[in-house]
């Protein structure tokens, strides 16, 4: 039989993956945690005996682009073909895992009576955690009956990031074109500040007072003419003088 593996990185904390598909579907999805990608694949070398192992971007993409679309909550159902080995006991759990809704949980006791073992709730939570192919077999959606997380083989944060994302995403409409269509309802609360306007707008607004204009101010008096001043007389009639009385003293 031929295997065909990738690992894939999800959003923390969820980690690592590893896939691995038959001809038929998949058969393992797994939490790499701190194994390497050798170890995880011995792990499943004595129940694969003769199975040739190659490693395969191509032919995984398309589980690894519908998974990141999971984690982004554009899609809610993987609808992917699977080919689990197991007891017939376990193909009954995980199938009826497989019918639980996006976005819900089931408790262990309920999942017991669903396969028609209603006293086996803890043989139910055994089988969840034996299971080879996490997140397309929700076990991550079966509770305890006090609606404690417990029992996820990947562990509590890891169950809870799964059921939180789909809380999210559980109302949300599918997509039109590259918009997503989402039902909102809107509550604006009044504040006091908002209100205050309105109740001013109630109240009789006063007539507003004429504008009073300025005084005009005083005209500027006119200048008072300037009197005018008599020009010196003429040096010549002095000049005369002083001509006229060496004569005098001549005549002396």
């Amino acid at each position: 039989m031929r295997i065909t593996y990738h690992v894939m990185s999800a959003p923390a904390p969820l980690g690592l993956l590893f896939m691995a598909a038959s001809e038929r579907g998949l058969r393992y999805l797994e939490y790499l945690d701190r194994r390497s990608l050798k170890r995880a694949i011995a792990a499943h070398a004595a129940a694969e005996p003769g199975a040739t192992w190659e490693p395969s971007v191509r032919e995984m993409r398309p589980l690894a682009d519908l998974l990141e679309q999971y984690f982004c909550g554009t899609v809610k159902h993987l609808n992917v073909p699977v080919d689990l080995a197991g007891s017939e006991f376990q193909l009954k759990v995980w199938n009826a895992l497989r019918e639980i809704p996006y976005g819900e949980t089931r408790s262990y006791g309920d999942i017991a009576k669903a396969v028609g073992e209603p006293k086996a709730a803890r043989a139910i939570g055994l089988a969840c955690n034996q299971n080879p192919v996490a997140v397309v077999v929700p076990c991550h959606r079966v509770i305890g009956a006090d609606g404690k997380l417990v029992g996820y083989v990947g562990g509590v944060p890891r169950k809870k990031a799964l059921l939180t994302i789909e809380g999210r995403f559980r109302d949300m409409l599918p997509l039109e074109g590259d918009r997503v269509i989402v039902p909102i309802t809107v509550k604006v609360a009044r504040t006091a500040a908002a209100a205050r306007p309105a109740r001013a707008a109630r109240r009789p607004t006063k007539p507003a007072a004429p504008a009073v204009k300025p005084a005009p101010k005083p005209a500027p008096k006119p200048a008072a003419p300037r009197r005018a001043v008599a020009a010196p007389a003429p040096r010549a009639a002095s000049a005369g003088r002083k001509a006229a009385a060496p004569a005098r003293k001549r005549a002396r």
